[in-house]
Order: C-alpha cells, then structure tokens, then sequence
C-alpha cells in the first residue's frame, strides 16, 4: 500500500471501532509518533500506517488507548482484512512519554493472517514432532503448527530460553526468532548497535555449538535484510539472506565450493520435512540430500 489504505479499508476500521484515524501513510514507526504523537494524544484518534512489509499498523500512546483496548481494536481490525485486503500482519504499536519525548514500549502485538494450508510446523505436530516458538515464531503463525510457545522479548532472553530448552528431552524443532537485529538495530540504522549484538549472539553461539548432540542440526537465517549501514532508508534492504548449517548430520564444503542459493524459504520447510522422515507435499524443493551426510 504505497499511498496508504484505500477508503474502503479505513471505512471499515471505522464501522468496526467506531473511531476515525490518523495518518494513514507508509511511515517509518518512530518517525511517525513525534510527526503524529501530539495530535493522536490531543484527539484520541488511533494513528494507522503500514510500510514496506504487507501489514496494517495501529499505534496509540497507552495512557490514551490502554494496551487491552489497542489489542482488541487490532484484532477487530484482523477480521476484516481479509480476501483483497487479507495483509500479512496487523501490528499493535502501543507508545509512552510525553511530547516531544514519545518513545515505542515493549507491548508490540502481532496478529497474523492464519496461514492458508498445513505448513511444515502443522506437518511435523501431526507427526508426533515437538514444534518448539521462542519469540515472536506464535504471532508470525496465528499459533497454528507451534506445540508449544515462549514469548521472550530482546535477543538476550530468546537465548537464555534457548539455552533452558537445549536441556529439555523433545524430539522436533525449537524454531527461535531473535528480534532485536531487525526492530532495535536494523530499522534504525544503528550500525554499532548491530555489531554489538552480532559480537553477543557470536559469543553465545561458540557455547551453544560446544554442547550440540550427535543428531542435532542447527540452522540460522533471516527473513530478510536489513543493512544498518544503508541509511537512505529504514526500511528492508536486501530479500537474499544467508543460511548457515552446522552439526553432525551436516556435510562440510569443499574449500573453493561455491555456495549455493535457493529459491524459496519454503525449500526450507521441505528439507526440515525430509530430514524428519514425514512427508510433505507443500511448497518448496527439498536439498537435504545436498546437504546431509
């Protein structure tokens, strides 16, 4: 939505919440509460803004739209985008302070589209699998697929629950998302900021890998990039990420190999399937065989 919601959109917020809105831009999310704070805090009316991603965003300062109440009217808002308008993500965007000192609070909600069909998640729970969400993997999924969940917060607490998980006896997948590489550091362009948090998640790393079982399989990858350092804009800067595997069941490279790219992260989804045996018959070409021994 490059010009914003058309009016049929923000007409149906409006008959669902009974409140008008502000904005109704593509915006960055800090930008847009020193732009739009003082004026949402003096009329009450929710500010609404997407980005470059497919989501509806809805912020409101919380002693003006108390956190319960912005959920429901996110979840409201979740009911009716849907078909035409069915974007990704409606976003709870609640903020504090007082003008000009607005600043974002921890109470972000995500209320995702449910996914359409059985994704490897759902397969792999059918299966018998554990399918283990740190972080924000529930909301990304409308908690379909994901037999059990953690809500952590900054990349520092997903990794002590990584690690707490590590010595729980499951067999299946422990799926974390590590956020603040995207919302703290990535869409702020805080390049130092970023490195620290490389040089702690690299730290953490060496430990976690120490300690991996014989048939445990560790994957890293994004969902997109992010480059601090590009500061034309906040917005993402690159789709092609890295995928690092690493484990026993891993088949090193030669050196010289050239690495290969893949199309989809369903071929992801397709590999997870084929190195736990089950059969999957969603999107995606598996490479296991290219990459397991």
């Amino acid at each position: 939505y490059p010009e914003g919601f058309p009016d049929e959109v923000i007409e149906m917020f409006k008959e669902a919440t009974g409140l008008d809105v502000l904005c109704n831009k593509p915006y960055s999310g800090t930008q847009l509460i020193a732009d739009y704070g003082k004026e949402h805090v003096e009329t009450g009316k929710p500010i609404v803004y997407t980005s470059a991603d497919n989501v509806f965003q809805v912020a409101a300062h919380e002693d003006v739209i108390p956190l319960e109440k912005l959920y429901e009217i996110c979840e409201k808002s979740r009911a009716f985008l849907q078909g035409k308008h069915g974007v990704g993500r409606v976003i709870a965007r609640p903020f504090a302070g007082e003008y000009p000192n607005f600043y974002r609070t921890s109470g972000r909600h995500d209320f995702s589209l449910i996914p359409p069909k059985d994704t490897a998640l759902d397969v792999l729970m059918k299966n018998g699998f554990a399918t283990i969400g740190v972080g924000k993997i529930y909301d990304i999924f409308a908690g379909k697929g994901v037999s059990e969940t953690y809500r952590t917060g900054p990349n520092k607490i997903g990794m002590e629950k990584t690690d707490e998980l590590f010595e729980k006896d499951f067999e299946g997948l422990c799926f974390i998302n590590l956020v603040d590489f995207d919302m703290v550091y990535g869409h702020r362009n805080d390049a130092e900021g970023y490195a620290n948090a490389l040089n702690e998640f690299d730290e953490w790393l060496g430990g976690f890998m120490e300690k991996m079982h014989e048939d445990d399989v560790l994957m890293i990858t994004a969902d997109h990039g992010c480059d601090p350092a590009y500061t034309a804009t906040t917005d993402h800067t690159r789709e092609y990420v890295p995928l690092f595997l690493c484990g026993k069941p891993v088949r090193g490279t030669e050196e010289g190999e050239a690495p290969a790219t893949y199309t989809s992260f369903a071929d992801l989804a397709a590999t997870l399937a084929q190195y736990f045996g089950i059969v999957y018959s969603g999107a995606g070409n598996s490479f296991a065989e290219e990459v397991f021994v």
